[in-house]
């Protein structure tokens, strides 16, 4: 990449402690060239968003774009992973990893729009999201420079980011002792670093302040909470009986998951550049959908498609986890996935109590449990003795196997 044909770059732009110093890092190092921020509106809240322009044009930057993808995040990417059950080594619901595909076409989007030169983003060397967004950037502007800070820089550390913040009177919400890496939007937040690097180190769920999104089991009171989902075809339309856009329904159960203690994993994940790394997520509203969908699906699918289907959504997490949303496989997979949803619409009940989610009672329409087969009672329907001859054929290869094994003297 030439440097000096740099002359307009769109930078992802959060306002925290990576984007705020890249603004002046990219003037310093890229001619004074002119610096379009994009702060993606993913429902990380306005607490974040508040000032963000005022900050952004006295860093440097020329204007800053705030998009509304709420919406389009939770439909189109939220309920897609949701309905494929998709779950990166069975604990991580994603959070990050499929936020950033949607942010990354706006962003190109924006630079084509803008007739930007470059897309830069603050993604360190060392983690997922660097190949998140330009993977995504390639599948929509395959000939777009992309600058990343972490693998040019000599900034080693997030004291050493502070220290340059602080040189060039950059205002900063966090300091050296608060100093997680953090990510948030509607469906989570996860915290990184300090502390957590050490996996001996239990997560300090009850020191005010680490939590945003709810309390610690311990606090959540002691009298339950009920909640009842309804699905239409694998998609959450409505809570307690009232039908909600999929924002504020997600919302909501963030509330009352949050108030319950629901929704925190502490893991340590295989991220894709090859090193283990451990973190801490909240995922309230997240966490309960998907133990509601699992459950609806229970009793809605077959067990042949109820049981490949598990394998799908490893897979899915897989590709969304790799930052490979916009591929031909996961389009297809999700596909298959759509196929599979038909049928599982219904109520799913749920009890929440202190960080505990309980199976209170599942309804369908399309159920495919039988009272009157599965009964212990007696009934007309199911002939035990049928059971003679499937058992001999069922067992037949297990037989025979048997029979050479003692033919033989093995």
């Amino acid at each position: 990449m030439d440097k000096k044909n740099i002359k307009k770059v769109v930078l992802a732009y959060s306002g925290g402690l990576d984007t705020s110093i890249i603004i002046p890092w990219l003037k310093e190092n890229y001619n004074n060239c002119e610096v379009i921020a994009v702060a993606a509106d993913v429902g990380q809240g306005s607490g974040e968003l508040e000032g963000l322009e005022e900050k952004a044009k006295k860093t440097g930057a020329s204007k800053l774009y705030i998009a509304d993808l709420k919406k389009q995040f939770v439909e189109d990417y939220i309920w897609e992973t949701l309905k494929a059950d998709a779950v990166y080594e069975n604990k991580y619901l994603l959070g990050t990893s499929f936020a950033r595909p949607l942010i990354a076409k706006r962003l190109v989007e924006i630079a084509q729009a803008e007739g930007a030169d470059a897309i830069c983003h603050g993604c360190t060397g060392k983690g997922n999201d660097q190949v998140r967004f330009e993977l995504s950037i390639k599948a929509f502007a395959p000939n777009m420079p992309i600058i990343a800070p972490w693998r040019e820089w000599n900034i080693q550390s997030r004291d050493e980011e502070i220290d340059y913040a602080e040189a060039h009177n950059i205002p900063l919400k966090i300091t050296r002792e608060t100093n997680y890496s953090k990510d948030k939007n509607l469906w989570h937040l996860s915290h990184e670093g300090l502390d957590l690097e050490d996996p001996a180190n239990e997560p300090q769920y009850n020191k005010p302040g680490f939590l945003e999104l709810g309390v610690s089991p311990e606090q959540a009171p002691d009298k339950p909470t009920y909640v009842t989902i309804h699905f239409e075809k694998g998609v959450p339309v409505s809570l307690d009986g009232q039908k909600l856009c999929a924002v504020d329904l997600l919302s909501q159960l963030n509330k009352l998951g949050g108030e319950n203690g629901v929704g925190l994993a502490d893991i340590v994940e295989n991220r894709l550049v090859g090193m283990k790394s451990r973190g801490v997520y909240e995922t309230p509203g997240g966490t309960i959908l998907y133990h509601a969908h699992n459950k609806l699906e229970e009793i809605c699918l077959d067990k042949d498609t109820y049981h490949y289907k598990q394998g799908i959504g490893e897979k899915f997490a897989e590709l969304v986890y790799d930052g490979k949303w916009f591929t031909p496989l996961r389009e297809a997979l999700s596909a298959f996935v759509d196929s599979t949803q038909g049928t599982v619409t219904g109520d799913v009940k749920l009890k929440l109590y202190k960080g505990n989610i309980i199976d209170a009672g599942v309804t369908s329409p399309y159920s495919l449990y039988d009272e009157e087969i599965a009964t212990f009672s007696a009934d007309d329907v199911y002939d035990q003795s049928d059971a003679d001859g499937f058992i001999n054929l069922f067992g037949l290869p297990l037989k025979v196997q048997a029979l050479k094994k003692l033919k033989l003297g093995k």
